[in-house]
Formats: C-alpha cells, structure tokens, sequence
C-alpha cells in the first residue's frame, strides 16, 4: 500500500478512509482495532495519521489490554506522573466526576499539546470513549502546520529562531502533598523547546507552543513574551484549521500530537469517561539546527 492510495475518500484493501475537513482528520472503518495490527495495516494507519494528523474510530470496544497492545504497536507508552490506572501505569483516565472539574477548567478546556513539558514530549495518542454524556462533551482537533503556514512571513521569520520555557506546574493542584509537589518539580524542571518545531517525519514547520504547558518565551520582556504567546495561541483557535468529534462509547481519537492541538469542549453536566494512552516521542528540533 502507498500513501497514494489514501488521497480521497477510498476504500483500501485494509480499511476504509473517509475525510472530515479539508484541514485534518479522517473517519476510518472496516478495521478491528482490537485484533494485532499486521505490517501491512501499520503502515497504511502510519500513512494516514501523517496525512490526516487524527484519526477517528467508531464501535471500537477495546479492552483496556487491546487498548494497551494498539497504542504500543506504535512506539513506546509513557505514564502519566500524576493521572494513571494503578493496574494499568501505561493508561490515563479521564473520569469528569472524579475530576470534580478542576482538570477540565485548567487542562482539558484549553488549546494544548499533550505533555510538552517534557524534555521529549509525547508523538501521538489514543483516546477511548467508556462512558458518554447524552450531550455535548465534544474535543475539537487543530492543524498546527497550518496554524503556523497561514502566519505573515514577518511573524515567521520573527518565532523561527526563538524557543519558550514549558512546565507542567498546571498539575501541582492536583497533588495533595508538598513531598508530592517537589518529586514533580524535580522529574520534571524547566524545558525549552523551539516556538516552531520541524516535525521529525514530515519536514513540516509546527507552531509548538500552547497555553496549557508554555510559560514564557526565552529571551523576550516578560510583556513582550505575553503578547507574542496570546498572538499565537489565538492562531490555533481559527476555526478553518480545526475538526470537531463528538463521541459515543467505543470511540477513539488517535492523533499526531507533534502536528496538532486539541480542546475539549466542557459543555456537559454528565460522567464522561475517558482512557488514553500515549507513545513517547523525541526532543523537539527547530528550524535553525534542522
């Protein structure tokens, strides 16, 4: 199979593939992600995450096992340090009512990147549906290559050669001891990253900063650093860039955390309940070391 093969809307030997924006994302069917995943399926599933950058799944039912053995298929699993199931560390849940909110008001309701406050953040996810509101809850997914593409070319010249400063001090209100708080700030310190990042497979240009884990950007007045960030966080909100899933149980979203962004919407007052795991990436490179 080629990537040509996956141009439209098509049906494969493999699986079916069906676009939903011009910008990202894809519905594909005809697969069983519960069953081991050949050469053949891995590559053509690689093929489209680049292409498309999220991937959508209905009536997926996968244990949380076969969620394990898919996500691991593709690279390594990193554990949250501090959400992950005791008998399964390779699996975070989002559980609303456990949550009691906090998470979804600081994290989950903000345009992010998952774990970019390490030092080599994270390449890609898979997100389950268990359990779903009977409305809303909807996560909504953003191209960030285009966000950066549709930039002037004074912008760009400006952010291609900077870097930013991200931390995962948004989890510290989560942890119920300052023993707890320090181990965190110690595993994970300060990280700089490129502002413009070259993704490692494409070659494509992606503007990497967010307004969960970016803290300021290196080199710039602390209000410099500020209208600079707000000016770029705003350009992933753009709508023309984005893809809106709304889930049911069994639903999964598996994308490229290297090309996108990702806010999930917190319009519901019902449990939802959610499972990810998430495959280990490399160290961030921009454009002046390509």
């Amino acid at each position: 199979m080629t990537v040509q093969t996956l141009e439209h809307e098509t049906a494969t030997a493999l699986f079916d593939v069906t676009p939903l924006q011009p910008s990202l994302g894809a519905l594909i069917t005809g697969i069983d992600l519960a069953k081991p995943i050949d050469r053949h399926s891995y590559d053509a599933l690689r093929a489209a995450l680049l292409k498309y950058r999220v991937l959508f799944f209905r009536d997926q039912n996968l244990t949380r096992e076969q969620h394990i053995a898919f996500g691991a298929a593709f690279g390594d699993l990193e554990e949250h340090p501090v959400f992950s199931l005791p008998d399964y560390p390779q699996i975070l849940p989002l559980i609303s009512e456990e949550l009691k909110g906090k998470y979804r008001q600081s994290t989950d309701s903000n345009w992010h990147a998952d774990t970019t406050f390490r030092a080599e953040p994270s390449a890609a996810s898979i997100l389950i549906q268990r359990v779903s509101p009977s409305l809303g809850g909807d996560t909504v997914f953003a191209n960030a290559v285009a966000a950066y593409d549709t930039l002037d070319e004074e912008t760009k010249a400006r952010i291609d050669g900077l870097t930013a400063i991200h931390d995962p001090s948004i989890f510290i209100q989560f942890l119920d001891s300052e023993e707890k708080k320090e181990a965190l700030r110690a595993s994970f310190p300060p990280v700089e990253h490129p502002v413009v990042r070259i993704h490692p497979e494409t070659g494509e240009k992606v503007l990497f900063v967010n307004s969960v884990f970016t803290r300021h950007i290196v080199g710039l007045p602390e209000d410099k650093s500020k209208a600079l960030l707000a000016r770029l966080f705003d350009q992933v909100k753009r709508p023309e860039f984005h893809v809106r899933w709304s889930w049911q149980p069994g639903s999964i979203a598996f994308w490229d955390n290297r090309a996108t962004q990702h806010y999930a919407v917190p319009d519901y007052s019902e449990a939802r309940h959610m499972e990810r795991v998430t495959i280990v990436g490399d160290r961030p490179v921009g454009p002046t070391a390509a």
